[in-house]
């Protein structure tokens, strides 16, 4: 969906690191290997370029033109063994535990490792190969006895409960008390409190689990990447003439010169049912989409849900709780399980009873047009853009002439440079090293005084090896406590690239998405915390600032500035504006049921014994128990969940675009009543205060209150959505 912020396996190991999640003294056999394999690296350990520290420009960038696979496993194992040696010191201190030896010397360890992370997420997300997912199988195990030796370390955990229970506490920072707060309170959810043999199930469980989520995520890509239909012209009826020619060039690149390639990614599979013709094509493509993972095969995911749900369970039953949703949102905004589910139940009837309305409208329509056929899910895209049309002149592929990949980047530019003060200056090819020639890079300065903030890297087009979606990440994130460290931020997207010569156009949905993963940047680049740890955000927030962007693509200043014609250069017309703002709301009965109806599954599969569940069917039977309309899909069916499979990161949590929906809808209608509008002076200072440079140093309820003077409320989300509101 819109929006996952980084390779899930590597992003739980350095979000463990960085948030001082819990460590171990207990030496595993699969410990020893890692000192074992580490032995014998050893000699690799200067030498090799993953390990080393960031030269260059910028305070240093990484070496991604020098990455070599061959040296992933070496530097893998030294980093593990380096960064032990470094918690062990911190835990084996003889000096009464402080602030300063315990929690900063935590921030400062690692630091090898996590440049080795920098360089393993772009294998799993941007460049994936078959001999990178070996390395990955071999290592997972490795990696998650290495953060369950940190995570059970007695000595580590006894000083960092000693920090926490001393008088210490009161003469720290707001900044600083929070990360002994959650640093504490991490370690005990990750089992410090367990006896030796629940500590040592524990580990064996995260162990397994780490296997099975890398195993679920390499299918789901290799559904992808195998599965790409090959058209012909006379296959092309409907197709808009850019993305025939997109799909041509996609063909080409996979040695099918002549023919037209549909790639089995959303940016690919979206436009084909919204504009082909041909209904049988239409099906095939949405049924070859909607089955990765679930074909019966070598790369079927099936068993891996039912292995995954059992071992989360196992796990948190150690730690007394009831289900695994009580273990994860407890730290979360919405704190409990039922807090989710009240917020998804009272959005829901609405959305499916305006499903029913859509349903309605597109059945009229083929009706009218001698169609002979009942709604079914591959004919919802392509029918609710004949309703478009018809009920608001409105024809999305007008619109994508757009909406010019490019422009909309200077938009965002423009938008960073009005809230936030950001000047981008694109950085000479050659300058800083990229892993691929389509990435680009540029330089963030702060617009008054000129002062360097960062590097933005762009990676926007879907390719071989990487994986769906779209992401944010950083490279570097800006920290002071060991002098001033600038931000190195990346967007990385799929879409589908303009044929040789051609600008990329893309749809409004998908220019949404760019400004809601450039929201994210935002977060990165506008930072103003001291320590790493305070990097470590709060799933159901982190989605707000980031969601929150999204809106300024409808302002006036952008519309006027950066929609035109590709072709011609003419503006967009105030006419085609209006009917954009108009339809604002249209098809939102499909966008909020598809995404509702996998947050809803996300909550069900954990609060559910999963004894009792069998995911071939415990999918059908709770959607139907929902009165799930039968035209709609999940937005992500389980067997290709990776948000909640493929790593840990939004399981019980996917709720959290909803949650962060209400914030954003609220905020939005802050700077719509405010004097200056979304442009306004004093609120976008309390907006970059507030929501995004104190990152997690400050509790996101009070931050949010600071910002707005109040609660959110949930009305604003229902208004946004044209659902009703009680009393109004």
């Amino acid at each position: 969906m819109k929006k996952i912020s980084t390779s899930l396996l590597a992003a739980s190991i350095v979000l463990a690191l960085s948030a001082c999640s819990p460590p171990s003294n207990n030496s595993t056999s699969t410990g020893s290997s890692i000192e074992q394999s580490a032995a014998s690296a050893q000699s690799a350990q200067y030498d090799n370029i993953l390990l080393a520290e960031f030269k260059g420009p910028y305070g240093g960038v990484p070496a991604f033109d020098k990455m070599d696979l061959g040296s992933l496993k070496d530097a893998l194992t030294i980093g593990m063994k380096e960064s032990l040696a470094e918690y062990n010191a911190i835990a084996n201190n003889p000096e009464p535990a402080t602030f300063a030896n315990t929690f900063i010397a935590m921030e400062r360890a690692g630091s090898a490792l996590n440049r080795v992370f920098t360089y393993y997420g772009i294998w799993s997300s941007n460049k994936s190969s078959a001999e990178f997912r070996d390395i990955q199988r071999e290592m997972a195990p490795l990696l998650s006895t290495y953060r369950s030796e940190i995570s059970q370390n007695k000595a580590l955990f006894e000083r960092i409960k000693a920090v926490h229970d001393s008088d210490e506490i009161n003469t720290l920072t707001m900044e600083e008390q929070r990360i002994v707060t959650n640093g504490y309170q991490g370690f005990v959810r990750d089992g410090a409190l367990l006896n030796d043999a629940d500590k040592k199930r524990y580990a064996a469980i995260n162990q397994e689990l780490s296997s099975l989520h890398t195993q679920f995520g390499n299918n789901v890509l290799a559904d992808e990447e195998n599965y790409v239909l090959f058209l012909d012209k006379d296959q092309l009826a409907g197709l808009p003439d850019s993305f025939v020619k997109a799909s041509a060039s996609m063909a080409q690149q996979r040695g099918q010169a002549g023919k037209f390639a549909i790639t089995n990614t959303r940016s690919s599979m979206d436009p084909f049912l919204t504009y082909s013709s041909n209904r049988e094509l239409r099906q095939k493509v949405w049924e070859t989409y909607y089955s990765r993972g679930d074909n019966a095969d070598e790369f079927d995911n099936n068993a891996l849900i039912k292995q995954i749900l059992k071992l989360r369970h196992e796990r948190i039953r150690l730690l007394d709780y009831d289900n695994y949703a009580q273990w994860r949102l407890e730290d979360r905004m919405a704190k409990t399980p039922e807090n989710a589910m009240n917020l998804m139940q009272r959005v829901w009837p609405s959305a499916i009873a305006r499903v029913k309305e859509e349903v309605t409208d597109m059945q009229a329509i083929a009706d009218a047009q001698g169609a002979d056929i009942t709604i079914q899910p591959w004919d919802y895209r392509f029918y609710a853009e004949q309703v478009r049309k018809d009920k608001f002149a409105l024809d999305s592929d007008e619109v994508k002439q757009y909406l010019q990949l490019d422009n909309l980047r200077e938009a965002m530019f423009y938008v960073a440079n009005r809230l936030f003060n950001f000047e981008f200056t694109p950085v000479q090819d050659g300058k800083v090293p990229v892993f691929h020639e389509d990435v680009k890079v540029w330089e963030v300065a702060d617009k008054t005084s000129g002062k360097f903030i960062g590097l933005w890297y762009l990676d926007p087009f879907a390719r071989q090896g990487k994986r769906s979606g779209a992401w944010a990440t950083t490279y570097r994130s800006y920290t002071t406590f060991d002098g001033e460290k600038t931000v190195l931020s990346s967007n990385n997207s799929n879409f589908v690239k303009g044929a040789d010569g051609e600008p990329t156009l893309i749809s409004w949905d998908d220019a949404e998405t760019y400004f809601h993963e450039f929201g994210h940047a935002l977060h990165f680049l506008s930072a103003d915390v001291v320590y790493p740890s305070s990097h470590s955000g709060v799933r159901d927030y982190t989605e707000f600032q980031s969601q929150l962007l999204e809106r300024w693509i409808l302002t006036d200043e952008v519309i006027n500035n950066y929609l035109v014609h590709y072709k011609t250069g003419e503006p967009i017309p105030a006419s085609l504006v209006e009917k954009i703002k108009a339809a604002s709301t249209f098809n939102e009965g499909f966008k909020t049921t598809e995404y509702m109806a996998s947050a809803i599954m996300d909550l069900r599969y954990h609060t559910t014994d999963p004894a009792t569940i069998e995911p071939d069917s415990f999918e059908t039977e709770q959607l139907k128990a929902l009165g799930m309309p039968e035209e709609i899909v999940m937005r992500h069916r389980s067997p290709h969940f990776g948000h909640i499979f493929r790593g840990e990161g939004y399981a019980s949590a996917y709720y959290g675009y909803m949650w962060a929906e209400v914030l954003t809808s609220d905020a939005a209608e802050a700077f719509a009543q405010s004097p200056g509008g979304f442009y306004d002076e004093e609120l976008s200072e309390r907006l970059v205060k507030y929501l995004f440079s104190v990152r997690n140093a400050m509790e996101p309820s009070e931050a949010y209150r600071k910002f707005r003077g109040r609660d959110a409320k949930v009305e604003a989300l229902l208004r946004d959505r044209g659902f009703p509101v009680d009393g109004e």
